[in-house]
Formats: structure tokens, C-alpha cells, sequence
């Protein structure tokens, strides 16, 4: 594999490390801060928010820039949003500071695997992409521990001020590494984009995405106070509790896309929403426990991102057959799905937060998800409702694309 997806990869961990970090920062946001702690949770629906919009809306207004050039002023972008943060002096700064981090992010991934796979000859494409997001997994499995840690050790700025650093590293990596003659492909205009968003089918894939990923997220945005307030950790084991689950959730992702190949995506899906939102129900139980509560992070972790292949697959399916010229912009609309998800659910599990208290949003997540498997129960019956043929059909056309 040549360097440059090495830079690619190392701007990936970096926007990843960003990404979910706040999570395990949230409590010590907040005290330094003076809000509360639904408040900070906006933080994470900010983010996402920005790379909501990014994804599809500046993807289609720098259709025509230069891929390196791109990549280099996104990674910029990343490290200024990321120094505003650092620099903050109050919470509206801050988040300002997390919708500018995150129109990069949306960007980042919506080019990223067009340039990784321009770097390396066609049967090696999919190794390539598959480095690339590689660093968002490291990220998980190291980035937010280790940035958790600055942040209670060294104030919540100083972990900005690290992936900064980052941002400054993997921008360099990309001046010295990428070509400068990557073919840029034929931008996918707007207009383009939103027609796809007539599509019933595929907005039926959206809204599970959405569903199955804000439930999580309902619960999964204060699972620091939940660690630090229920089951009695202290802010300084939050960091090795986040490595937990990490490392888990590497573990489930390569499972989810394994249960994917042999079931189809679909039957995985159902399979992994359930369990998802019998871990949430079970985390109401276990949360006053330490070790229980533990165990059942590790769990969490497991099925977290395990729906993330059979999503992605099953959108792509649909595009062939709905919105066939449209396949690429399809899968992007599904990330940006993925994102509106983590959004509404941070907000929700704030509101939660407020009229409920703490342990409603692991109850009020699964059940969320619950309504995720519903859709995918649904979007199965519709798909057997359409006949063989045509679930041959699009086999067929997914093999070929």
C-alpha cells in the first residue's frame, strides 16, 4: 500500500479521536463550564449536525476543486475548528467550534475513499478503503481513551490542542505524500443528491439508519456520568472503561460484516438490533454494578457498530435497483444518516437527561432501536413481497457495480 493512504489513514484516526471523544469528556465539560450536563451532550448533536450537512452539501459545492487541495484545506478546516476548541472561552464558542470540526468530517469521508482507491490499482480498492477506515476503529480503540485521559488530567482543552496536532501531522502527511494529478470524478450536483431523497425505499434505509444509530446514541452520549454518578467510577477509570468498549467494538465490526456476508443484510440486521437494544434494556439493570456494568459495555461495544456493514450493503442494493445512477450519492446520504442519528439522539438523551434523570436513556434507547428493527422487519417483507426476481436482480447489479 503506498503512503499516501498512510496519510489518509492518519487524518481518519484524527477526525474519529475528535468525533468521540466528547463522550468520555462530557462531565468535566461541563464542570469547567458552569452547564449542565445535557447541555454539553449538545456538543456531540453539534458535531454531528455539521457533518449531517458537510457530507452532501459542500461535497456538491467543491465538486470541481482539486482532490489534494481538498484534502489539504479539509484537514485545515479540521485543525482550525479543532484550535477554536482549544481556545474557547465559553460554551457558544465551543460550539462553534464543533459545527466547523465537523462540515470537515463530512467532507473528509465523502472524498476519502474515492482518493484512497485512485492511489492503488482497481483489485486492491477495497484493502485500500478499508485502511483508511481503519483509523476511525484505532481512533476508538485508542484515541478517545488516551484523549479522555488529557482531558481529565490536563483540563478538556488540552485533548483539543493533541488532535490539533494530529490535524497538523496528517496535513502535512497529505501535502508530501498524495499526488497532485488524482482524477477528480464527475460531481454529483445537489439537485442530484436531493432526488434520491425521492425515493421511499431508500428513505426507509435512512430511517433505519437514523433509528438504529440515535437510540444508541440516546444512552451512549452519558455513559461517562452514568460510569462516574451510578455505578461509582472515577473520572480517572472512564478512560480505561472507553478502551473497553473500543476494543469491542473493533471486534464487532469485522463480526457485523462477517454476519452480513452470511445472512444477508437484512437477517444480520434484525439480528443485531435486537441484541442492541437487549443490551440497552440490560444496562438499566446493570448500571449500579461495576463489573456487571463493565461486562455490559463490552456488550454494548459488540453490537454498537455491527449494524455499520449491513447498512451500508443494503442502501447500496437499493440504489442499484431505485436510483441507479445515483449509487455513490446514495451511500453518502446513508452516512449522513448515520450522523443525523448521533444527533437527534444526543439531543434526546439530553432531554431525557433533564425530565427523567440519568438511567431513563438506556430504557428509552432500546427502545428507539426497537422501532429500527420494526423498519428493517419491514423493509424484509417488502423485499419478499417484491419477489425472487428481483432480489436476484439486484444481486446481480450490486456484483457488478
Amino acid at each position: 500500500m503506498p503512503l499516501a493512504l498512510w496519510a489518509l489513514t492518519l487524518s481518519a484516526f484524527a477526525i474519529g479521536t475528535t468525533e468521540f471523544v466528547i463522550v468520555g469528556l462530557i462531565p468535566t465539560i461541563a464542570a469547567s463550564l458552569g452547564v449542565s450536563v445535557p447541555s454539553a451532550g449538545l456538543l456531540v448533536s453539534l458535531y454531528a449536525l455539521g457533518v449531517a450537512v458537510g457530507a452532501p452539501v459542500l461535497t456538491a459545492l467543491t465538486g470541481r476543486v482539486p482532490r489534494k487541495r481538498l484534502l489539504i484545506g479539509l484537514m485545515m478546516l479540521f485543525t482550525l475548528g479543532n484550535l477554536v476548541a482549544w481556545m474557547a472561552p465559553g460554551y457558544a464558542a465551543l460550539m462553534a467550534a464543533r459545527v466547523l470540526t465537523g462540515l470537515a468530517h463530512g467532507v473528509f469521508f465523502s472524498i476519502g475513499s474515492t482518493i484512497a482507491t485512485s492511489l492503488v490499482p482497481k483489485e486492491k480498492a477495497a484493502s485500500a478503503i478499508a485502511l483508511m477506515f481503519t483509523g476511525l476503529t484505532v481512533a476508538l480503540v485508542t484515541g478517545v481513551p488516551l484523549g479522555t485521559f488529557i482531558g481529565q488530567h490536563f483540563g478538556w482543552q488540552a485533548t483539543f490542542l493533541a488532535v490539533s496536532l494530529l490535524g497538523v501531522l496528517a496535513m502535512v502527511g497529505s501535502w508530501i505524500l498524495v499526488p497532485n494529478d488524482i482524477a477528480s470524478p464527475k460531481p454529483a450536483s445537489l439537485p442530484t443528491q436531493l432526488a434520491v431523497l425521492r425515493k421511499p425505499r431508500l428513505l426507509l434505509v435512512y430511517a433505519m439508519t437514523t433509528l438504529g444509530y440515535g437510540g444508541s446514541f440516546v444512552a451512549f452520549t452519558y455513559l461517562a456520568p452514568i460510569l462516574q454518578e451510578v455505578s461509582g467510577f472515577a473520572a480517572s477509570s472512564v478512560s480505561l472503561v472507553m478502551l473497553v468498549y473500543g476494543v469491542s467494538v473493533a471486534a464487532g465490526n469485522i463480526w457485523g460484516g462477517k454476519l452480513a456476508d452470511r445472512k444477508g443484510p437484512l437477517a444480520a440486521l434484525q439480528i443485531v438490533f435486537a441484541l442492541l437494544a437487549a443490551v440497552l434494556l440490560v444496562m438499566a439493570c446493570t448500571a449500579p454494578n461495576k463489573w456487571l456494568v463493565l461486562a455490559t459495555v463490552l456488550a454494548w461495544g459488540a453490537v454498537a457498530f455491527g449494524n455499520v456493514p449491513g447498512l451500508q450493503v443494503y442502501v447500496v442494493q437499493r440504489a442499484e435497483r431505485d436510483a441507479p445512477g445515483a449509487v455513490d450519492v446514495a451511500s453518502g446520504l446513508n452516512i449522513a444518516a448515520f450522523n443525523v442519528g448521533i444527533a437527534l439522539g444526543a439531543w434526546g438523551g439530553g432531554l431525557v437527561v433533564a425530565h427523567f434523570g440519568l438511567m431513563a436513556t438506556p430504557p428509552v434507547g432500546a427502545l428507539i432501536v426497537a422501532g429500527a428493527f420494526a423498519l428493517t422487519t419491514l423493509a424484509a417483507w417488502l423485499d419478499r413481497r417484491d419477489g425472487p426476481t428481483a432480489t436476484k436482480a439486484v444481486k446481480a447489479a450490486v456484483a457488478t457495480h
